[in-house]
């Protein structure tokens, strides 16, 4: 059934404004709407290049780490490598998201979340017919809006919570013809499938994964091996392809023996041949005596759910042949494990033995230890640390901090100033802005350290806009002045030795790092003073090597915790959730007996990488006590 409000992916009407809605799928499996802004700048570039690179960040700076490759349709973080599918969906100009209505219901954290966009629709549809209320079961939700109140209830736990109808943006709209698909590679006919070799591979790819369903389907029908009518069974094949068909909309699978139809014979008596006669693709070859099972349905083509699920096989397999793990293509995780599923797939599809396993699970933490057993880390005296509420400093006014910093300049060079754009010969930007008796606008000032040139009363801005901890920070070569502090709330930090190695540590045992920190209320200091925050996965867990480097590293860490500098309050870059406490720029290993996610062992680099993080927050060898 179509979305409420949505076009059909095969719509092809030539003359009909449509409005578009880019989205991206969750780990839950869930599409969700980009906002309104960032639709707009993906539109904007596709315009300029199908197949090209979206910044998400140039847009929107929470979404500074993403991008969009155009012709893969994904989503890509560069920081983790985490990839997830994204689709370009149509909607009518009278939507919700034609007239930029937005719905939103509030979350434990007081902060508001957008609805999906069909729950959107759905929503405005009723609520500009005056209906009393709206059920969400047929849509799949358990759940009843009530406009009266502006409130919906889960229906199973009673539980209420408020909604609101808000006036943003209106989506992109566009005319004329509107593609059949984008949800796999472009090509430049969207007529026919592209010829290009990647996508040759794909349509090979697809009938493989074909044959191998309909394998799967014939068993579940008729029993692993034995039965009746094993000679025929019928399967649905793909269609989404550029919105064409790459053979008929039924495929016939023989066991023995071939027509001259499009006809796929897998394992056994067909001699390990799928072949397709009716279409102009390579012949797919697969080893003879080494059947695959994949569970559930044919996802390879359906670009929200290509989730592959793959068993032990049944058959024996072959001595040599390589052991490929695949991975949940759409679900977060680092680009490697979905490129090593990728390449199974497609060394399948080419005739090539392979043996597709089961994908390994992350061991994120090491065997029970004994209290008895946790020692202290050598050099370092006590083993916990806490945090409490921020110890500000006091007799230092923004002007005190900025003149500690910099020396006057008399003769301004012809420059622009970098924090207000102004010459450096003229007044500051911020000249009738900002009052402050002590600082002339016309003043300019030189960084200690630096040297880099600003007006003081810009610095002082920049100052009183920041964290106001007695620091200064250069906008421009981000050099410290000072002991730079963070905002992260109240917690505790534990450190221990524990009798185990990490990987690639074999020889030494490990420490292992405890953060806890509790759900509280936001202070000034934070984005939304006065909410709620939460705290997700705490405690968490984190290692080092016990070895000279692990124990300085750690020392840095510990002073890093102390000028509250290793977690803040923001928006979860992995679920989106606002208002919680978030790793703040500084990495941790939180997967102690692997490395599939790359929070893990081995990493030769770790150590050097994360002094060079702590060095960028201020935190440096200089500042370790003998």
């Amino acid at each position: 059934m179509a979305r409420p409000g949505a076009l059909a992916a095969g719509y092809s009407s030539q003359s009909m404004a449509r409005v578009v809605v880019w989205e991206w799928l969750n780990e839950h499996g869930r599409w969700r709407p980009y906002s309104a802004a960032v639709c707009h700048h993906i539109e904007n570039v596709l315009k300029g290049d199908a197949r090209g690179t979206v910044i998400l960040g140039q847009v929107d700076p929470q979404l500074a780490p993403y991008l969009i490759d155009l012709q893969s349709m994904h989503q890509f973080r560069q920081d983790t490598g985490t990839m997830r599918p994204v689709q370009r969906n149509f909607y009518d100009p009278s939507s919700s998201p034609g007239k930029g209505i937005v719905w939103e219901w509030e979350n434990d954290c007081g902060s508001w979340t957008p609805y999906d966009m069909e729950l959107c629709v759905s929503i405005q549809n009723a609520y500009e017919k005056q209906h009393p209320w709206l059920d969400l079961s047929s849509l799949g939700f358990s759940y009843l809006v009530d406009f009266d109140s502006m409130s919906q209830t889960n229906r199973q736990s009673q539980r209420k919570r408020r909604i609101r109808r808000r006036m943003d943006l209106a989506y992109p709209l566009i005319a004329g013809s509107i593609p059949k698909s984008q949800s796999w590679p472009v090509g430049t006919n969207s007529g026919t499938p592209c010829t290009c070799q990647q996508c040759l591979l794909v349509h090979s790819t697809r009938a493989a994964s074909n044959a191998i369903l309909a394998l799967q389907q014939r068993r579940k029908l008729y029993g692993t091996e034995g039965g009746a009518n094993q000679n025929t069974s019928t399967v649905r094949q793909s269609n989404t392809f550029a919105g064409s068909s790459l053979w008929s909309p039924t495929t016939t699978i023989a066991r023995g023996h071939h027509n001259n139809h499009n006809n796929i014979s897998v394992g056994g008596g067909g001699g390990g041949k799928a072949e397709m006669n009716g279409a102009n693709f390579p012949l797919v070859t697969l080893p003879t005596n080494h059947a695959l099972t994949i569970n559930g349905q044919n996802n390879l083509n359906r670009p929200g759910t290509q989730r592959i699920t793959v068993t032990a096989s049944r058959g024996a397999v072959p001595a040599g042949v390589p052991a490929l793990p695949v991975k949940n293509l759409t679900g977060p995780g680092p680009v490697h494990p979905a490129l090593a599923g990728m390449t199974g797939i497609l060394l399948c599809a080419a005739g090539l033995p392979v043996c597709l396993t089961r994908a390994p699970k992350p061991i994120l933490h090491p065997p029970p230890v004994n209290k008895s057993d946790l020692k202290p880390v050598p050099g370092i005296n006590s083993i916990r640390r806490k945090t409490k509420k921020k110890h500000l400093r006091k007799g230092k006014s923004p002007e005190d901090v900025v003149r500690r910093y910099t020396e006057k300049i008399k003769c301004a060079p012809e420059e622009d100033c970098t924090i207000c754009m102004e010459r450096l010969s003229s007044a500051s930007g911020y000249e009738g802005v900002l009052s402050c008796k002590s600082i002339k606008p016309e003043l300019v000032g030189k960084l200690g350290k630096c040297g880099h040139l600003y007006h003081l009363l810009c610095l002082v801005a920049m100052y009183n806009n920041g964290n106001k901890d007695g620091s200064l920070q250069c906008p421009t070569c981000k050099a410290i002045y000072g002991e730079k502090t963070g905002t992260q709330p109240p917690g505790k930090m534990e450190y221990h030795i524990i009798p185990h190695s990490l990987p690639g540590h074999s020889d030494i045992k490990t420490i292992r790092i405890v953060y806890d920190i509790p759900a509280g209320v936001q202070t000034t200091e934070h984005p939304n003073p006065g909410k709620k925050y939460s705290a997700r996965g705490f405690p968490r867990h984190c290692y080092l090597p016990d070895n000279e480097k692990g124990r300085k590293v750690l020392k840095l860490l510990i002073t890093a915790w102390d000028r509250r500098l290793i977690f803040t309050i923001g928006t979860s870059s992995t679920t989106g959730e606002s208002d919680t406490v978030v790793w703040n720029e500084i990495h941790h290993k939180t997967e102690f007996g692997s490395n599939l996610t790359g929070h893990g062992y081995p990493d030769p680099k770790y150590l050097d990488n994360v002094m060079r993080e702590l060095e960028a927050q201020g935190v440096g060898e200089d500042n370790l006590k003998d």
